[in-house]
């Protein structure tokens, strides 16, 4: 079964693709295309393209700076923007943080926080895990004891990307450490300016800053900063996955990174003419990515018109994150000694080292996506609940 888009549908999509093509900066562009770093000046200067056009969060109400997309539409934006590559824009603010503000903030935390995150002039990071509380969250023992109007914070969190850059952290904090596990935790808007808050890296095996640890200590949060209510934390920390969890196919990033295996082949001094067995797993992994394609879809319009969903996300995440995987072994085959940034033999004749300006993408794309079938529920995880509510094991 083929799933065709309403005339309506291809003719949005043909709108997003000609604006990134005329709004775009095509350094940003090449930067996301051969999987270099995206300056933060340039991501914050797309982000507000975005919000001029009324597009920078396509998940948000329209009363809060949002598009009022269905489901569909918010698939085929993201599908466009990473087929095209544009940069993403900062998601602890748009997709998890603001959401979560929308719902559970009093009226002067939407007034002062949503204006500043839409136009990218406040830049938050995501304070959940700590080094003994990682995929167990309830376990979490950062401390906020309240003194008058303020929470003291101390402790520490950890693998958190984008602290470098961020000016705000959202935390969970344990404010009873005599309740139940999960009813005594807080949800707090912190600001990282300020004495107490130390950010040292965690790299990457390849030097990349992807990570970081945060310290914290007698940090303080006014009171007014507590979102949802002391000890309520862990509602609104659930909340934030939402109906995100339908938006987990990655069909958009496994489409550009198809379009530049393609790209590739074309590319001397590239060739596989011959290797049957390269082509055939090529063959069938787009094959793969065309069912995500339609089954993401047709649940998205299912969703759309009512209809219940159940595991259903868990087949797309489960089948997104192991495609990406499977072309970055194409793309390794692909690419094969030119993803060496140099050869001792040729370096020791004096010839020029072999290199190729993908190297990037695909060497250190192919070690940081090992993570996809980790992060956001692994796939035994998956599995499990496939088994439990599909096939009633």
């Amino acid at each position: 079964m083929q799933y065709r888009l309403s005339p309506e549908d291809a003719a949005f999509v043909e709108e997003v693709a000609s604006f990134i093509t005329a709004e775009l900066d095509p350094a940003m562009a090449r930067r996301v295309k051969f999987g270099e770093p995206v300056p933060k000046a340039y991501l914050d200067e797309w982000t507000r393209t975005l919000n001029r056009k009324g597009w920078a969060a396509p998940n948000w109400p329209i009363e809060y700076g949002g598009t009022g997309w269905n489901m569909l539409r918010r698939h085929l934006f993201d599908q466009a923007m990473r087929v095209h590559h544009a940069p993403q824009t900062e998601g602890f603010g748009f997709n998890m943080v603001g959401p979560a503000i929308i719902k559970y903030g009093s009226e002067a935390q939407k007034a002062h926080y949503l204006p500043k995150i839409l136009n990218q002039d406040m830049n938050w990071c995501q304070g959940y895990s700590e080094p003994g509380a990682g995929s167990d969250l309830a376990s979490v023992s950062t401390r906020a004891v309240l003194d008058g109007d303020q929470y003291v914070v101390n402790g520490s969190k950890i693998w958190t990307s984008r602290a470098e850059v961020a000016d705000h952290i959202f935390l969970l904090v344990r404010t009873n450490p005599d309740a139940k596990k999960q009813l005594g935790i807080t949800f707090l808007l912190m600001d990282m300016n300020q004495p107490g808050v130390e950010v040292k890296p965690l790299l990457a095996f390849n030097g990349a800053r992807l990570w970081n640890q945060v310290f914290f200590e007698n940090a303080r949060v006014p009171k007014e900063n507590c979102l949802g209510g002391e000890n309520q934390g862990w509602s609104v920390a659930k909340s934030l996955l939402g109906d995100e969890r339908l938006l987990v196919s990655r069909v958009g990033e496994n489409q550009r990174i198809c379009r530049r295996l393609l790209e590739l082949l074309a590319e001397p001094p590239i060739t596989l003419a011959g290797d049957g067995a390269w082509t055939k797993r090529l063959a069938e992994t787009r094959i793969r990515l065309e069912a995500l394609e339609a089954s993401a879809l047709r649940l998205l319009t299912k969703f759309d018109q009512g209809g219940a969903i159940g595991a259903e996300p868990s087949m797309l995440k489960l089948q997104g994150s192991q495609l990406v995987q499977a072309f970055d072994t194409l793309l390794m085959g692909l690419i094969g000694e030119y993803a060496l940034p140099e050869n001792r033999f040729q370096r020791e004749a004096g010839a020029t080292p072999i290199c190729h300006e993908s190297i990037d993408m695909i060497a250190s794309g192919r070690y940081h996506h090992r993570g996809f079938t980790l992060a956001g529920g692994t796939s035994e995880i998956q599995h499990d609940i496939i088994a439990k509510s599909v096939l009633g094991l």
